[in-house]
């Protein structure tokens, strides 16, 4: 079977978060076929996410969001934004964002942003050929991406 998936990105990015996304895909759906969309910044994500969603199964989102309160709250509108295309569309968008502001230095929001893309990649992969069950055996492991795993609490 042969999927289409979406990856939207934005220019404002200080990383090609894409294209580590789109290998990890590749290699684990090799016939999926992949719509790129790129807009100048995350609040234009939400109208291109809908846009490839009319022709995608899934979508992937990446975002980049700057350090200031103005940033912080366009992320926001965003989220919102994408929350509202999935209800709409009835599919999931993968939400992969980076604030510039969680690493002390460049390298490690660039190791942050690869990590973050790759690991939600797969994320969508399992999505995608096993629905909502295909993620429940890990369900409150305290996942993270881009960053360690902090495990579950246990009782």
């Amino acid at each position: 079977m042969t999927y289409s998936i979406g990856v939207v990105d934005t220019t404002f990015a200080r990383v090609d978060m894409a294209k580590p996304a789109i290998e990890v895909i590749m290699e684990n759906v090799p016939r999926a076929k992949i719509i790129r969309y790129t807009v100048p910044g995350i609040k234009d994500i939400p109208v291109a996410a809908k846009r490839v969603l009319e022709k995608a199964d899934i979508a992937m989102t990446l975002g980049w969001v700057g350090a200031s309160p103005i940033d912080k709250y366009s992320y926001l509108a965003m989220s919102v934004g994408l929350m509202l295309v999935q209800v709409l569309t009835g599919k999931h968008v993968i939400d992969v964002t980076v604030h510039e502001d969680e690493a002390e230095s460049e390298e490690e929001l660039y190791r942050i942003a690869v990590n973050r893309a790759k690991e939600h990649a797969l994320n969508l992969v399992t999505l995608l050929l096993k629905g909502g069950e295909g993620l429940t055996p890990y369900a409150g492991q305290g996942l993270r991406q881009g960053v360690p795993d902090v495990g579950p609490i246990r009782g």
